[in-house]
């Protein structure tokens, strides 16, 4: 999903997104559906949220993060 995709999404969720970085984003999305915020923190690429909508860009994101 790139980043105006996720920014329409929290705006549908009633998130501003002034100034968030694509991860601090995403986790306030992962917050407000009641999720744990733990986008890009699967340094070790494991992860027990398998229902995660972002779950595949978290992967690549937490390499990137921790590389």
């Amino acid at each position: 999903m790139n980043m105006q995709e996720i920014r329409e999404l929290a705006k549908d969720l009633g998130i501003k997104t002034s100034r968030m970085s694509k991860i601090q984003l995403i986790r306030s999305i992962q917050l407000t559906e009641g999720n744990f915020d733990c986008f890009a923190s699967a340094a070790s690429s494991e992860c027990d949220q398998m229902k995660c909508s972002w779950r595949d860009d978290c992967f690549v994101a937490a390499r990137k993060m921790h590389s």
